[in-house]
Formats: structure tokens, sequence, C-alpha cells
């Protein structure tokens, strides 16, 4: 069959600019929403991931995004986590309001700049999914709902949450924040409502022994020594942490270690930086469990004129139970941290979002179009559906 010489030459300049892998399809660019909406959140998003925010460089993105509000007609307060570096707040004609709407604007390094394949509607860039990906979308879901809902709904953006939630922790301790019956996080989620997430405990081992020549090793105490049994004592233990049916086991994940100056050199120093992830227990109970197993290590290095230290990031959190009680919603538990625990109050708590955590960190993170068009939807579908579910427990 022949076809007419414009469909013709659409099609093969389709084909060349497509994935070699796909045949050019023109539905997989059709919106899901109406043209202005759609266009309003491909734009939103672009912007946002446009501009490199990872952790402690947010001041542009939170800067442009308060700029972004206030023209929306929302009333924003930037509240300073540190220096240059801002929460967002945003609310309508009320700052307490029954639900909150909340995401991260921080992300990961390093910065991967924006794409947007309009042949296979695939969206791309460092934050595109984490978690960028709830921000664009649920602000136009906001926006849409403000006055079905009597602008009953708050917005909040936080910094650092990719490096242990200091602006959420700074939102949660602020004198003047609001309490709010209903809050909504952002997140990767693979547009499923979370019913739980693993807790979270890092830590150090911090060795110091003595440095000497390599030729003479019995001169010197090798902090390098000291850390690898350390860690041997570390491996034995990851077989009996606590596990749970929810969550599955505890896993323990030795991230970054360091040690030593030079291979002729006897290490004077040495450290490792180790992320457990809790299935069950408490961060207490798996603190005391760490300690115990090092103790001989710890008593060994000392009798030789040796340090060995434990350093604990924070006080961790025990694993979060969610709620996910919506009815039309698929639900799943996750394995990483949130924001969820660094928000203190007596509040229904939701966690959702478009795009999958197995991107996300990735030099391919992305997500389709459809899935941020379709998570404006769904936002909207949760909010509602969260609201009714708060009026009818006041009524009982």
């Amino acid at each position: 069959m022949l076809l007419p010489p414009g469909v013709l030459i659409l099609s093969l300049i389709c084909w060349a600019s497509a994935d070699q892998t796909a045949l050019y399809d023109p539905s997989i660019d059709s919106s899901i929403l109406p043209i202005s909406e759609s266009a309003d959140v491909i734009y939103l998003h672009r912007k946002l991931v446009e501009q490199e925010s990872i952790t402690g460089n947010e001041e542009g993105v939170g800067k442009w995004l308060a700029s972004y509000l206030k023209e929306k007609n929302f009333t924003v307060e930037l509240q300073e986590v540190s220096s240059k570096r801002y929460n967002v707040l945003a609310y309508g004609k009320k700052r307490e309001t029954t639900i909150l709407v909340t995401s991260h604007i921080d992300t990961v390094p390093p910065f991967w700049p924006y794409y947007y394949n309009k042949t296979t509607g695939l969206i791309g860039g460092r934050g595109s999914v984490d978690a960028k990906g709830s921000v664009a979308p649920q602000i136009i879901a906001v926006q849409g709902l403000r006055e079905q809902l009597q602008d009953d709904l708050s917005l909040l953006f936080v910094v650092g949450e990719e490096t242990g939630g200091d602006g959420m922790h700074a939102f949660s301790d602020w004198d003047d924040r609001p309490n709010y019956d209903i809050v909504i996080f952002g997140e990767p989620t693979e547009s499923k409502l979370v019913c739980g997430h693993k807790g979270m405990l890092g830590f150090k081992i911090k060795v110091k022994g003595k440095a000497a020549h390599s030729g003479y090793p019995w001169l010197g105490v090798s902090a390098n020594d000291v850390l690898v049994e350390a860690l041997g004592k570390m491996l034995e233990l990851r077989q009996h942490l606590p596990w749970s049916e929810k969550y599955g086991n505890t896993t323990m994940n030795f991230g970054r270690i360091d040690g030593g100056v030079a291979a002729n050199v006897v290490a004077e120093t040495a450290e490792a930086r180790i992320a457990v992830r809790l299935a069950a227990g408490t961060p207490g109970l798996v603190r005391g469990q760490i300690i115990e197993h090092l103790k001989d290590v710890k008593a060994n290095v000392e009798d030789q004129g040796g340090e060995l230290e434990l350093e604990w990031s924070g006080e961790g959190y025990p694993p979060v139970n969610i709620d996910c009680d919506v009815e039309g919603f698929e639900t799943l538990t996750v394995n990483y941290g949130t924001d969820v625990p660094n928000l203190s109050g007596d509040h229904k708590k939701f966690l959702f979002g478009p795009g999958s955590i197995f991107v996300a960190h990735s030099d391919h993170e992305a997500l389709k179009k459809k899935e941020l068009e379709q998570a404006v939807l769904d936002y909207r579908r949760l909010i509602i559906a969260a609201s009714k579910m708060d009026h009818q427990e006041r009524v009982l």
C-alpha cells in the first residue's frame, strides 16, 4: 500500500527521531488530562527538573517554586532551614488547613539534565522521579481542588530529605507550624499506596591505630586490620537481625569504607559508614546488638593502644506503618526511608507518587508523560477520599 507523500515524510521523520527499538505511536503522546492541565504539569515538571537542587543547593529551586506558587494565588512562606536553604509552605485563604500535601525538592548527586522524548513519552533527568515527579502533579492536583474543598489544602516542599530529613525536621519543630488531620507524602511508589516502610539506623565504625613502615608492621597498629575484623563481626550479625512478615529481613549495607594513606604505610585511621534498614524491632535493640558484637574487637585494639568508636547518625526510627485503606488503590510496602516519620503529630498519613524507586538515584531516572498526568488525577482522587474519611470520623 502506498502512503501519500506527506504521511510518508512524517513517518520517516518520526522514525528517525525515535528509539530504534520502537516504532512511532502517536497515541503514546496523547493526553489523559485537559490540554491546558497537561501543558501545566509538563511545564512545571520541566522547570523543576532543569534546576540542579542536589541536597545543600536547593536555594534556586525553592525560590523559583515560591514565585510560581505566588503567581497561582497561593500565600507562600519560606522557612529557612540553614543558610540559603528554604522549605516552601503554600496555602490559600487560611493557614490552618485539614490537609497537607508534601514532598521534597532536593535530589541526590550527580545532576543529570532534563529530556523529553515525545516519540516514546519518556521524561528523564535528575529528580524527574524522586521526587519532582511527585511535586509537579501534587501542585496541579491541589490547584484544581481549591474551590471544591474551600481552600482547605496546604502544600509543603522541603529540603534535605535525601540526607536525613533536616527540612522536615525543621518544619516539624517550627513553633508556628500548623497541625493537620491528613498528610499526603509524595515519593515514587509506582502509583500505589504504601502501607509502610522499613525503619532506619545509620552509623560509622571509626578506628584509630598507629602508623608504621609496612616492612615493620609490628611497630604499628593497623586501623585497616581492625576495621576488617569489625566488619567481619557485622557480617556475622547480619544473619541474626530482626525480621517480620510485613517487611522481610532487616538489611545492613556497608556503604563506604575508607582507610590508610598508602600501600607501604600501616594505616593509622579507617572508618566504615553503614546503613541498617529495620524490618522489625527498634533502633535501640539493633544498636545494642551492634555494640555487643564489637565489644571484643574494641577491647583488643584498646589493649594495643588504639581506639574503636561507634558514631550514630541520629536516633534512627523503627518500621513505619502508613495508612493505605483507600478504595481503588493498589498497595505495597517499600524498603526505602521517607519524611513520613520526620513529621510529628497525630494525623492520618498517606504515601503515594508516580514512577519507580528502581530507577531513582540512577543515570536512567525517568518516567512516562502519562504517569505524570495520571498522578494529577490520582492525587485528586486520594485527597477527596481522605477528606471524606476525615469528615466521617468527625461525625462519628
